[in-house]
């Protein structure tokens, strides 16, 4: 006998795509950590993913900017999600810009098999583009999540991540030394000096 609750119909499991999102500094990496313990805490069965390429502060774990840190399994490629998910409620990923631009048919896919998917990352690289897989992502997200920021020049809410060295790759990772948060008013005044 099914009993229907919350997010269950007649048997059929409601998934989703949530999206956390926002400038390096904003607390992406944090709010994610915090969804998938407390999905853990309610007994759900939870895998978290993030990109191989990010070893900033470990090779497997995701690790905030606060050193909050969850267990997770760094992939090559967005299409291993759906060969690790069996039998899970939800999935986490992190540094989603990184994935390649399959990533947003994987998240459909599995949202429409009954999955909770949180994904987190850049919504704009240092250039102030849409950034990566993020774009779609968004477009197709059922709930959003916009995290900010303090702008390091004036002390307003800040959704830009600017780079503070010259080097001109669009992946480039780093940390403090390398890139600051700034308002759109800061970011444009920064962008026309470089």
């Amino acid at each position: 006998m099914f009993i229907e609750t919350p997010g269950h119909i007649s048997g059929f499991r409601k998934g989703a795509i949530e999206v956390i999102c926002g400038s390096m500094f904003s607390g992406k990496t944090e709010e994610l950590i915090r969804r998938l313990k407390r999905a853990r805490i309610a007994k759900q069965k939870v895998e978290i993913f993030k990109p191989q390429v990010d070893q900033r502060y470990d090779e497997q774990n995701i690790v905030s900017h606060d050193a909050n840190s969850i267990v997770s399994t760094p992939l090559p490629a967005s299409a291993n999600i759906l060969l690790l998910c069996n039998d899970v409620d939800v999935v986490g990923i992190d540094e989603a810009q990184f994935f390649d631009d399959g990533l947003p048919q994987v998240c459909e896919q599995l949202a429409n098999q009954g999955i909770r998917v949180i994904v987190a990352g850049l919504d704009m690289d240092y250039l102030g583009n849409p950034f990566g897989p993020m774009p779609n992502l968004l477009a197709i997200a059922d709930y959003i999540t916009k995290v900010h920021a303090i702008c390091m020049h004036c002390g307003d809410l800040a959704n830009h991540s600017h780079r503070t060295i010259n080097e001109d790759g669009l992946v480039m990772l780093g940390e403090k030394e390398s890139y600051i948060p700034l308002c759109r008013a800061c970011f444009v005044k920064a962008r026309r000096k470089s």
